[in-house]
């Protein structure tokens, strides 16, 4: 039986657990109060206690995904070589959450660890050569590149059943192979990097090395 006595005890860090767990496998649009009140044995009344409304719960989710980002330590290396090992630490803590890494997005400039991540990635390109305005408009250019380069990981973004996901790819290397190889020699010829990366790794490294080198570029 649901009481007011078991509402009270409802932990809402638990309930961001769930949300999160839900959103992860689901996607944002499944998270509901109704679903996860009846998983914490709650009315989903008891859940607009701890949170305004479903924005108030994804806004809560992001904040957890950037609650992840490790900041690494200054240290005596480049300026640009530290700002790859703090972005790579921000990608890092997107990677397990690909359907949810733009809801950090707008909780950058109001939490507490994304705010540390904003000063500290300012500040490394601040000694980089940038004017304090053109560190920010860098910056956020570099934050919305990483987001979107993990909401569109090729490899996240296929169906997780192997053999469903193995089918998928044959089909969309079919069709790029099925192209003519005169016209289309390239392309033809990379058909399967061109569809998937075989390394995930491989494509955030890219990503990252990619990012970086153009914010280098531009001070060169």
């Amino acid at each position: 039986m649901i009481t007011k006595e078991t509402s009270r005890r409802l932990d809402p860090e638990k309930v961001v657990d769930s949300a999160l767990a839900i959103a992860d496998d689901e996607g944002p649009a499944a998270v509901s109060f109704r679903k996860l009140a009846a998983q914490h044995d709650v009315t989903p009344m008891a859940l607009y206690r701890h949170f305004k409304d479903k924005d108030d719960l994804l806004a809560a989710i992001g904040d957890r995904i950037l609650a992840d980002v490790v900041l690494p330590a200054p240290n005596d290396e480049r300026w640009d070589e530290q700002l790859h090992t703090l972005l790579t630490a921000f990608v890092t803590a997107l990677r397990g959450h690909p359907r949810l890494a733009d809801l950090t997005l707008p909780r950058i400039l109001i939490t507490e660890p994304g705010l540390a991540l904003s000063e500290r990635a300012l500040e490394l390109l601040v000694q980089g050569g940038f004017t304090v305005d053109d560190a920010a408009e860098v910056g956020r250019q570099a934050i919305c590149s990483l987001i979107s380069l993990v909401t569109t990981d090729p490899i996240a973004r296929e169906v997780s059943d192997p053999e469903a996901r193995e089918a998928s790819l044959r089909r969309k290397r079919a069709s790029l192979g099925a192209l003519s190889p005169e016209r289309y020699p390239l392309i033809t010829s990379a058909a399967g990097a061109l569809i998937c990366p075989e390394s995930r790794d491989r494509y955030y490294e890219i990503g990252l090395d990619l990012v970086v080198a153009g914010i280098r570029g531009i001070r060169e």
